[in-house]
């Protein structure tokens, strides 16, 4: 019989390629000393929530993050942490670990709005699928992940976390910025589900129900460990 689960979804920590400036998706860093401060905020903050299992993304920014969960929890019994590749950041293709103003002029060239090195300012003006779909076309090697891609891996991490919690109340897992927005965008009840979200600040939370017939729904985002 299944439970309904709930997911506290944490951001990792800040790492050395967020604080350069590149682009990180598959690719990876180390946490910085402000990122593991950071975490360490948000880990005391959950020290007292009861979590009957812990997950992570398979890259060590995530893994190096639910660590740090995991140690300051007093209430919870964890024992080896499982690691989903599922919940990967975002795909950037051969753009991982170029400098990001640059790569954002190249997808914004590549959707034909001029060399914009902003983000946001890109996907206010063509949407955030119409930049996944300028990112895999600006990408050389046409590598990097576009929405239907990255939609059909979102929900085969929500099938395999399904399945991994149907005996757990309450989980914790480590995911990126990326992803955890582009989960927001579809299973937020805030978002109508065409328009972009705030990005997810390093360290943050957001919660999500998963429900005993594999319907998984958001129901708060991007809260700091002030507000938890």
């Amino acid at each position: 019989m299944y439970l309904a689960t709930e997911v506290y979804l944490v951001r990792h920590g800040e790492t050395m390629f967020n604080q350069l400036n590149k682009v990180q998706g598959w690719c990876d860093s180390p946490l910085t000393v402000k990122g593991i401060d950071d975490l360490k905020r948000t880990a005391d903050a959950l020290a007292q929530v009861h979590f009957d299992n812990m997950y992570s993304s398979d890259l060590k920014r995530a893994i190096d993050t639910v660590h740090l969960m995991k140690n300051a929890n007093i209430v919870s019994k964890i024992g080896k942490i499982k690691k989903l590749p599922e919940f990967r950041e975002v795909f950037f293709g051969s753009f991982e670990g170029d400098d990001i103003n640059e790569t954002w002029k190249q997808v914004a060239l590549a959707a034909g709005i001029g060399p914009v090195d902003d983000v946001q300012k890109i996907i206010n003006q063509i949407g955030i699928y119409k930049f996944r779909e300028a990112t895999k076309e600006a990408d050389p090697r046409h590598l990097a992940e576009n929405k239907q891609e990255l939609d059909e891996r979102m929900v085969r991490a929500i099938d395999v976390l399904h399945d991994l919690t149907k005996n757990e109340k309450r989980v914790l897992l480590v995911s990126h910025g990326d992803f955890i927005k582009t989960l927001a965008i579809k299973y937020w009840e805030k978002s109508d589900g065409l328009h972009d979200v705030p990005f997810p600040d390093n360290g943050s939370v957001t919660r999500g129900i998963l429900h005993d017939d594999g319907k998984f729904e958001i129901v708060d985002y991007n809260v700091n460990a002030e507000n938890l």
